[in-house]
C-alpha cells in the first residue's frame, strides 16, 4: 500500500500545481489584456452549451442556482413588477442578484451573468442636460439594488397617441428624441475620446449598461396599435424612426432591443436585413441585440405556434440574446439541435457570444461581478427627489392662462380665504406615477411608494391662513355655496402599460369631465391633466380659466405646486401635438392636414413671483 501512495500523491501535487497556474493566469481574466484578446481567449475555451447559455436570458422566478449552473445562463431579468418581495429593500435585491451570480461564477469558466431590469423614465421634456442628470441618478438607484443593466431608454418616436406606450417616447419629432439620447451618457457614462464607433461603453461600478429600444418603428404602427405593423417607406423609416439609433450607437450604447412590431408586414424579430445587414454591418453596432419578452414566440401568430421556426428566424435574423424568459430548456434544446444540424451556422452563435462577452468585459463585470451595499443610500435619496422635482417643474406645459393675456389666473396667490382642490388625481400617488411603477401596469392609491401628492403639495405651499378644502368629486351645489377664492382640479388617465394603454378614444377618466364642469362652472379654476399623452380636452377648454399638461409627474408632486403658485415660472413646451378630436389622428407636425388644438412646441410662460 505504502509504496503506491507516494507517486499518487506526487501526481496529485503536480495536478494541483497545474491547476494553480491555470487559476493564477488566464488571459481572459486579465483586465490588462486588450478586449479582443480576452474575448478570443474565452471563446476558444467555450463549449456549444456554454455559448448557447450566454445567449439565454431567463426570468428571476426560474433562475435557481441549479439552472444558472447547469445551463450556463448568461442573463437574468425581472419582468415588469417581478420582485423578490413586496417593498423589498435594496439589501434584499442585492442578496438575490448575488445568489444567482455566485452560481454563475461557480461554473467551469466563471462567466458572470448580467441582470437586467426596466427603468422607464419618460419625462416629456426637452432638456438634454436634465435628462443626462436623470440618467445618472437612475444608474445609481439601479446599481443600489445590485443591478447593472437597464432596458432603457425607449427611443420610440410616437406618431400616434393612441399607442399605449406613447409616454415612453420623448416626442413625435425625431430631432427631440435624438437630443434625449443624452440619457445614455447619464446611464453609461461619457465615451472616452478616440473611442471606436459602435463599440459599447460603460464607465464602471456606478454606471449601468443601457438598451436603446425597440428597434425599429415601434412608435409608427397603424392606429398606434401596440406590437402592430408600421407601414412606411424605407426613406420614412430612415428619416423618422431610425435617427435616434445613430445617436445611441455614437454614444456607445451597450445593447439594442428589437421591436415586437413589424415593418411593412415583416416582423422585426425576424428581419435579417435590418438587424444584421443594417444595424450590425452598416451602422457598425458592436454591442448585443436582445429580443423583447417572448419576442421569438411572437414571430408566429398565434405566439409559440412553431417555436423551432421562431428560434431559427430570430437567431438567424441576428438576435444575440433571447429574453426567453421562462421555458428556457425548450429554447436551449431547439437552438442546440439547429446548430448541430447546420440549420444555424456556428459563425452566427460566435457572433452573438462575442457581442455578449464584449459588453460584459467592457462594463467590468468580470472584475466586479458581485453587488455590494455601498450605494443603498442612493435609493430615493433627497438629492434624486430634488432632481425629479426639477424635472416636473420644467416639463409642465401651460396650455391656457386666463381668458386673455392681460388677465392671467396663474400664478395663484398663496394667501386666500378658502380654496378647493378636487379631482380623481389630486390625492393619488399611483395615478401621478402611471404604469411601469412598482408593478408593470402601475397602481392607484398612496400605498405603493413614498412621495408627495398634488393635494399635499398645495397644502405645503399655501399660506398658513389659507383654508384648503378637498373633495374628489363635488357636486355643483357644494361648489356654488362654498365661497371659494379659486379651485384646482386634477384629473387624467388611469395608470397603464403597453397594450393595456392602447386607446381609440383618449378620454379623461370618469368622473373627471363632470368634476371639471361642476367646479369650473361656479368658480375660477385651473385644471391640471395627469396623462401619458395628449387627451381629449377640447370640449371644456372654454369653460376652464387655466389648463396645465402635467404628464406623469411621478412621486414629486411638489414640483406641480412650485409652478402653480409662482415659486418658479412655467417654461415647458409641447413635445407632441395636442389634437382637437381623435378623428384627426395620426396628426404630426408638418402634416398637410395639421389643425391642432395646441401645436407642437406650444407652451405659455409665466414669470416667478418674487414676493413668494
Amino acid at each position: 500500500m505504502g509504496k503506491f501512495s507516494i507517486p499518487k500523491l506526487g501526481f496529485l501535487l503536480l495536478c494541483c500545481v497545474a491547476a494553480l497556474t491555470e487559476a493564477t493566469y488566464v488571459k481572459y481574466k486579465d483586465p490588462k489584456q486588450p478586449l479582443g484578446v480576452r474575448i478570443k481567449d474565452l471563446m476558444r475555451r467555450m463549449t456549444l452549451a456554454e455559448k448557447i447559455g450566454q445567449m439565454t436570458q431567463i426570468e428571476r422566478t426560474v433562475a435557481t442556482p441549479d439552472a444558472m449552473k447547469n445551463y450556463f445562463i448568461g442573463s437574468v431579468l425581472s419582468g415588469g413588477g417581478s420582485v423578490p418581495a413586496q417593498k423589498a429593500t435594496p439589501e434584499t435585491w442585492i442578496e438575490m442578484v448575488n445568489t444567482m451570480q455566485k452560481a454563475s461564477l461557480s461554473t467551469r469558466l466563471g462567466i458572470p451573468m448580467i441582470y437586467g431590469i426596466d427603468a422607464v423614465h419618460g419625462h416629456n421634456n426637452v432638456d438634454p442636460n436634465l435628462v443626462k442628470r436623470i440618467g445618472e441618478a437612475t444608474a445609481l438607484e439601479v446599481r443600489a439594488t445590485g443591478i447593472p443593466y437597464v432596458f432603457a431608454p425607449c427611443i420610440a418616436v410616437c406618431r400616434d397617441p393612441r399607442w399605449g406606450r406613447c409616454y415612453e417616447s420623448y416626442s413625435e419629432d425625431h430631432k427631440i428624441v435624438q437630443m434625449m439620447t443624452e440619457i445614455i451618457t447619464g446611464l453609461q457614462g461619457g465615451l472616452p475620446v478616440h473611442s471606436k464607433k459602435g463599440v459599447p461603453f460603460v464607465a464602471g461600478k456606478n454606471k449601468v449598461a443601457a438598451c436603446a429600444k425597440h428597434y425599429v418603428g415601434d412608435g409608427g404602427t397603424t392606429k398606434g396599435i401596440n406590437e402592430n405593423n408600421t407601414v412606411i417607406s424605407w426613406n420614412g423609416l430612415l428619416s423618422i424612426h431610425m435617427p435616434a439609433y445613430f445617436n445611441s450607437i455614437a454614444k456607445g450604447v451597450a445593447t439594442i432591443m428589437t421591436s415586437y412590431s413589424s415593418w411593412n408586414g415583416k416582423k422585426m424579430h425576424a428581419n435579417h436585413d435590418l438587424v444584421t445587414d443594417f444595424l450590425k454591418n452598416k451602422l457598425k453596432f458592436r454591442g448585443f441585440v436582445i429580443s423583447d419578452w417572448q419576442g421569438l414566440d411572437r414571430i408566429t401568430s398565434p405566439p409559440h405556434a412553431n417555436y423551432s421556426y421562431s428560434v431559427e428566424a430570430g437567431v438567424g435574423a441576428g438576435i444575440d440574446m433571447v429574453m426567453v424568459p421562462y421555458n428556457f430548456t425548450e429554447f436551449i434544446d431547439d437552438l442546440t439541435y439547429q446548430v448541430k444540424n447546420n440549420i444555424i451556422p456556428m459563425s452566427r452563435i460566435d457572433d452573438a457570444v462575442k457581442r455578449i462577452l464584449r459588453v460584459k468585459f467592457v462594463m467590468g463585470l468580470f472584475e466586479n461581478p458581485m453587488a455590494d451595499n455601498s450605494l443603498v443610500n442612493q435609493l430615493g435619496s433627497q438629492e434624486h427627489r430634488e432632481l425629479a422635482r426639477e424635472a416636473v417643474r420644467k416639463s409642465l406645459v401651460l396650455l391656457k392662462n386666463g381668458e386673455s393675456a392681460d388677465k392671467p389666473l396663474l400664478p395663484l396667490p398663496k394667501k386666500a380665504t378658502k380654496i378647493l382642490v378636487a379631482g380623481t388625481h389630486a390625492d393619488n400617488l399611483g395615478y401621478q406615477c402611471g404604469g411601469w411603477t412598482i408593478t408593470w401596469q402601475g397602481l392607484g392609491g398612496n400605498d405603493l411608494t413614498t412621495g408627495t401628492t398634488i393635494l399635499q403639495a398645495v397644502k405645503n405651499t399655501v399660506d398658513s391662513s389659507t383654508q384648503v378644502v378637498y373633495s374628489e368629486n363635488p357636486d355643483a351645489g357644494f361648489v356654488k355655496s362654498g365661497e371659494f377664492s379659486y379651485a384646482i382640479v386634477v384629473v387624467g388617465e388611469p395608470p397603464y402599460a403597453e397594450t393595456y394603454g392602447d386607446s381609440l378614444n383618449l378620454t379623461i377618466s370618469e368622473p373627471g369631465p363632470m368634476t371639471i364642469y361642476n367646479v369650473c362652472g361656479s368658480v375660477k379654476c385651473v385644471v391640471v391633466v395627469i396623462s401619458g399623452r395628449p387627451v381629449v380636452v377640447q370640449p371644456f377648454v372654454s369653460s376652464v380659466d387655466a389648463l396645465v399638461a402635467a404628464w406623469l409627474p411621478g412621486t414629486e408632486g411638489q414640483g406641480v405646486a412650485d409652478v402653480l403658485f409662482g415659486d418658479y415660472g412655467f417654461t415647458g413646451k409641447l413635445a407632441r401635438t395636442w389634437f382637437k378630436t381623435v378623428d384627426q389622428l395620426p396628426m404630426n407636425v408638418g402634416d398637410p392636414h395639421y389643425d391642432p388644438l395646441f401645436p407642437f412646441g406650444f407652451g405659455l410662460t409665466t414669470k416667478p413671483t418674487h414676493q413668494n
